[in-house]
């Protein structure tokens, strides 16, 4: 996790080495025979208060499926960014996937996909926490919720403050 690009607004707040610190903390596959290992973490009021408000500006996706779709269309943008102007994007963090603990063995496959194919600027985390937990407290409401992508630098940078509180 030390070597982990952090968005820049983290990298330049005085609370780094604190949320590097949650990060590293407790790391675990996001399956049995899983290759890559991604950080724990708890589902505290301060990161549910940081979702819901993520949410409110629209910053947050539902699901797989959309996550993927997001990740997809922007990785194509990027590329073709790049051909325009010849020059590659940095391979820094500005994606965030958080996903509930009591999904399938299959679910979490595809995520560590997901993960592996967006390495350079997805960070994921699994929470604590099971889906219909994520549900009630992000969106107030009684809905399995599995997985949830932050997708915004900035939504990334609220949501990784919320973890030093």
């Amino acid at each position: 996790m030390q070597d982990l690009r952090l968005p820049r607004q983290i990298e330049l707040d005085a609370r780094c080495a604190a949320i590097r610190g949650v990060l590293a903390a407790r790391t675990r596959r996001l399956w049995r025979d899983g290759a890559l290992e991604v950080p724990v973490l708890a589902l505290t009021d301060a990161l549910g208060a940081e979702l819901r408000a993520v949410l409110g500006r629209g910053q947050l996706r539902r699901g797989l499926e959309a996550a993927v779709g997001a990740l997809e269309a922007e990785h194509q943008g990027l590329v073709a960014v790049g051909r325009q102007t010849g020059r590659q994007s940095g391979e820094r963090i500005s994606r965030l996937c958080l996903v509930a603990s009591d999904g399938a063995e299959r679910f979490y496959r595809q995520v560590e996909r997901c993960l592996a194919t967006h390495a350079t600027r997805v960070l994921g985390c699994l929470l604590e926490v099971d889906s219909g937990t994520l549900g009630k407290v992000v969106y107030r409401r009684d809905t399995a919720v599995k997985l949830i992508l932050a997708d915004h630098k900035d939504a990334v940078s609220a949501v990784l403050r919320s973890l030093a509180r």
